[in-house]
């Protein structure tokens, strides 16, 4: 914790942070900067919008050191305004929290209310709270979409595309290369992550692809790991199951990155990202809290 303490005690998250402007809410809109370019010092031209995603690491650590003001966290959107174009119309309503107006929008994924994610991936939702004890402080929120995302996940890939299998989240493509993986109708963005590598998108109102046009479908098993808490049962048999159909377990090493569960062919690495969040997930399963000492 003193270590940890250290390097944060040198972090200004004001840097990174447009202050809201009511006057103009798209050229400030209270949110986190995607970053600074190092060369030139000037800030990127997007913000991160998306409140369940994984940058708001960065705004709970600001907002509790008092470098970025509480009333940030009601500018991060749950889901985009209704009128914007999204993947999915919301549900919902306004309500006003410490004096901000908040879109409390929600996506309803086979009759279940979640906040969705920018993409639809599992580290994007479930990554902060290996950290942040997010479900134990607010149950009836974030405990709630969790628990949904995760069973998204679980239907998506065993259901909805049939694979037999399930965990999509940004991995390494078996056959070579880096994707971002997830469900598309847990992400905000019009055609997001799709859980396989060709793509196949799902457009809300309309009938479901078939499962055999998820062709080249990729499972990560890191995306498992993150599911422990909230599914641990089925994200156990899924972890073994990608063993025993597929040998993505090598001994003294851990799971390989990714499997394509069409072909079987399995990825050849392991990204240090992923294997952090497994060891990281691991860690919260053995020692519940440890991670989250810090923070608390």
């Amino acid at each position: 914790r003193t270590r940890i303490g250290r390097i944060l005690a040198t972090a200004d998250w004001s840097y990174f942070y447009t202050p809201y402007d009511p006057a103009d809410p798209v050229a400030g809109p209270g949110q986190l900067r995607g970053g600074v370019w190092t060369d030139t010092e000037e800030p990127t031209p997007h913000h991160y919008g998306a409140l369940n995603t994984e940058p708001r690491m960065a705004s709970y650590l600001g907002i509790a050191d008092g470098s970025l003001p509480r009333d940030h966290y009601w500018h991060l959107l749950r889901t985009m305004l209704p009128e914007h174009e999204q993947e999915q119309k919301p549900g919902g309503g306004y309500v006003t929290v410490d004096g901000v107006r908040v879109w409390n929008g929600h996506y309803t994924h086979r009759g279940r209310k979640v906040v969705p994610t920018w993409g639809g991936s599992m580290f994007e939702a479930l990554m902060v709270p290996l950290f942040v004890p997010e479900p134990e402080w607010s149950p009836r929120a974030w405990g709630l979409t969790h628990h949904r995302y995760v069973r998204a996940q679980i239907d998506h890939g065993l259901r909805e595309a049939e694979y037999g299998y399930w965990g999509f989240s940004p991995s390494n493509v078996p056959e070579g290369g880096y994707q971002e993986y997830g469900v598309d109708a847990l992400g905000m963005a019009v055609d997001g992550y799709a859980s396989n590598t060709d793509r196949t998108h799902t457009t809300d109102g309309e009938p479901l692809p078939a499962p055999s046009a998820f062709t080249n479908g990729v499972v990560t098993p890191h995306a498992s790991f993150l599911a422990l808490p909230y599914a641990g049962r089925e994200a156990v048999a899924n972890l073994r199951a990608l063993e025993r159909d597929f040998g993505a377990y090598e001994d003294g090493l851990g799971f390989r990155d990714s499997v394509n569960v069409s072909t079987g062919r399995v990825s050849d690495f392991m990204l240090a990202l992923d294997q952090g969040m497994v060891i990281a997930a691991l860690a919260q399963q053995l020692r519940p809290g440890l991670l989250q000492r810090p923070f608390r």
